[in-house]
């Protein structure tokens, strides 16, 4: 039989790294030490691998389940084998952290190494949006996968007010504290306006991460 499917740039990229992207869109994590992982951002995987839901245990891992990732829960990965991630074709970073800390929209995120410790973080005066109140700070020593919908943009919010769609922005500065801004207008319900009515606004040293989409449009809670 013969295919382009078949040709070498198909085929799985053998590494002796623990996280490698196979392309810009699919990415191999290697286990042994665990992994954390966004609900539904499993594609395959080989070996003998298990898969659990991450529990909650108190409040605060209440919320950890019910907002993170695009399932809306988050899962453990144990085991040893491989395990392939990706995210409805979009373009997929490795974050590097070494002792140093990041906040990523949870719709974003993908994967990140158990070893790092996180915490779900609250907006605040985004009690009327829908689906855009937390965001998980992760911190330490270890790797974060993140996805984004396109090509991303990196801005710099030192030099002046930044304000970002909330289904836009993928991570930022770990010392930012994004503001919610409101500019509800009757003519905003035009359209897709009612996901335009409310943006995060960013200032200070320190950056955005944005991707050329909104994704689906937030609206607000009943």
């Amino acid at each position: 039989m013969r295919s382009a499917i078949f040709d070498q740039v198909h085929q799985e990229q053998q590494t002796t790294q623990r996280w490698t992207l196979q392309s810009h869109k699919m990415l191999r994590v290697v286990l042994g030490p665990e992994v954390l992982a966004a609900q539904g951002a499993m594609v395959a995987y080989q070996g003998n691998v298990d898969f659990h839901y991450q529990g909650s245990g108190s409040v605060t891992g209440f919320l950890k389940k019910a907002v993170t990732g695009e399932g809306g829960n988050l899962m453990r990965a144990t085991g040893q084998g491989e395990v392939f991630f990706a995210r409805a074709a979009h373009d997929i970073f490795l974050l590097e952290l070494e002792g140093d800390a990041i906040t990523i929209n949870t719709r974003s995120l993908l994967a990140f190494d158990a070893s790092l410790s996180y915490e779900i973080r609250s907006m605040g005066g985004a009690g009327i949006l829908a689906g855009g109140l937390f965001n998980l700070l992760v911190q330490g020593q270890g790797t974060a996968a993140i996805s984004s919908d396109g090509p991303p943009m990196l801005l710099d919010c030192s030099q002046q007010p930044t304000f970002v769609d909330p289904q836009a922005a993928i991570c930022w500065s770990a010392n930012l504290q994004p503001q919610i801004k409101s500019t509800f207008k009757m003519g905003s319900l035009i359209g897709r306006g009612s996901g335009e009515s409310f943006q995060l606004g960013f200032q200070g040293p320190g950056f955005v991460v944005v991707q050329p989409s909104e994704g689906e449009p937030i609206v607000a809670a009943s």
